[in-house]
């Protein structure tokens, strides 16, 4: 195509230097001889012109020349870079909140988007909207008790449904937001059993409570949207003190385990404090947020929360960390801080300051340690205090502390709360504050 080069002709000489005849047949018909005259052209005026019109230039050409914007494609295609971004493109499909496939699947049979909402519900426990996350928590529940799974799943299922028929707001639905809350009321209700193991009957519970779950949700956010905040697991919180004060240690049909209150003096021995227990106790109090001790349980959580937002999964951790700071402060009996009830109210509390529901800064981060602190020392008073009427703290101190500092008001413009309907997983929050940001200091009225 460029055989005047290869023979040494000048591009911009005069009519002596052409050659009487073309030096080879165009293959390709008069289109690619007329788009080869036409670079010529270009090269010629761009000597002349400079090198911005030359863009211009170049641009119309490939615009009047199909042939050679297809060749340049083709070239491109095959290039190595392209190749070198197409492994986190993919990785891109399956983390964050999954947008691509939840617009993908709108227009799919409603038992694929129901197995998705489904899904979601599972994992919006811990604060993700990610399916696959839903599916490796699932299989973490497998490996605590199948018992515990499947009653966590069927309260997901009965409570999703139930939103569907009383017409909640789809997107939310699709999210999983009326599907966490049971997901927990299902999963408590059979750890509090005191039938053990496979009591069938308990699924009758289990379905009735996870159908209020709905109605406490769609309450509370009429309530808490005048503040432009989340409802967190509030709704789990009332669902199961409400099913445990009806039930108890005495009843006939469906008993639970006894709560009482400390009454010696706990024998707490330094010594003997484990560091290997510990260490162990960082994924325990991530796992106790579904109310599972297995430590490898808690492993396959903190996966689950690292393939949607890696900086999630990093609050999650510290914020366990936190909680076993906190309980050793106070010399609280190793065995709870071993069982994770120390950590997980303020692994989750970290997680939702710590980049969720605020805008991660480093000023939000230093934040969202102290609300770590804050929930685990408001998690050990709660305990006493809840243990003395017969019931569990649950998630109370999770939910209190995080919606008190959610509420703090500060004129420091790093301390940025996100607007509800922004709210996505921490990375794209903290693209949107950033850009945000700019706005207001290109047009600052």
């Amino acid at each position: 195509m460029y055989g005047e080069v290869m023979n040494g002709r000048s591009l911009i000489g005069g009519a002596g230097d052409a050659f009487p005849r073309p030096l080879w047949r165009d293959p390709f018909g008069n289109k690619a001889g007329e788009a080869t005259r036409k670079g010529f052209l270009q090269l010629t005026l761009a000597l002349a012109r400079g090198p911005a019109q030359q863009e211009r230039e170049e641009e119309t050409a490939m615009e009047d020349s199909p042939t050679m914007v297809k060749v340049d494609r083709g070239e491109n295609q095959g290039s190595p870079c392209q190749r070198r971004r197409c492994l986190p493109k993919t990785l891109g499909y399956i983390t964050g909140d999954m947008k691509e496939f939840a617009n993908w699947i709108k227009d799919k049979p409603l038992v694929l988007q129901f197995i998705d909402w489904v899904l979601r519900g599972i994992s919006q426990v811990a604060l993700v909207n990610n399916p696959i996350s839903g599916i490796l928590i699932l299989v973490g529940l497998l490996v605590q008790s199948p018992w515990l799974a499947l009653n966590g799943y069927v309260g997901t299922v009965v409570s999703t449904m139930t939103a569907l028929l009383l017409s909640q707001d789809r997107s939310a639905i699709a999210a999983g937001l009326h599907g966490y809350n049971a997901t927990l009321v299902g999963i408590l209700i059979a750890v509090f059993s005191d039938k053990g193991d496979y009591f069938w009957w308990l699924l009758f519970p289990v379905s009735a409570m996870s159908m209020t779950c709905p109605l406490f949700s769609s309450a509370l956010s009429s309530i808490f949207c005048k503040w432009d905040l989340p409802v967190f697991t509030l709704p789990f919180n009332m669902v199961l003190s409400m099913y445990l004060s009806a039930t108890g240690h005495y009843n006939p049909f469906f008993p639970t385990i006894s709560f009482t209150p400390v009454s010696s003096v706990p024998n707490v021995t330094w010594p003997d404090l484990s560091a290997l227990q510990l260490l162990k106790s960082l994924p325990v109090g991530v796992g106790q947020i579904y109310g599972c001790e297995n430590p490898w349980t808690g492993g396959i959580f903190l996966c689950a929360i690292l393939l949607s937002s890696p900086l999630m999964c990093l609050h999650a951790t510290i914020g366990s960390l936190m909680g076993m700071v906190a309980a050793l402060s106070i010399s609280a009996p190793f065995k709870d801080i071993y069982f994770g009830l120390w950590s997980f109210n303020s692994s989750l509390a970290c997680i939702a300051i710590g980049g969720m529901f605020m805008a991660l800064t480093w000023q939000t981060h230093l934040l969202a340690l102290a609300c770590a602190l804050f929930t685990a020392y408001l998690g050990g008073s709660m305990m006493h205090v809840m243990a003395a009427v017969g019931l569990p703290c649950g998630t109370w101190p999770f939910c209190l502390a995080t919606l008190l500092f959610l509420l703090l008001t500060t004129k420091n413009p790093s301390i940025y709360k996100m607007p509800l309907n922004k709210v996505t997983y921490p990375e794209e929050n903290r693209i949107f504050y950033l850009q945000a940001k700019r706005r207001m200091v290109e047009s600052p009225l």
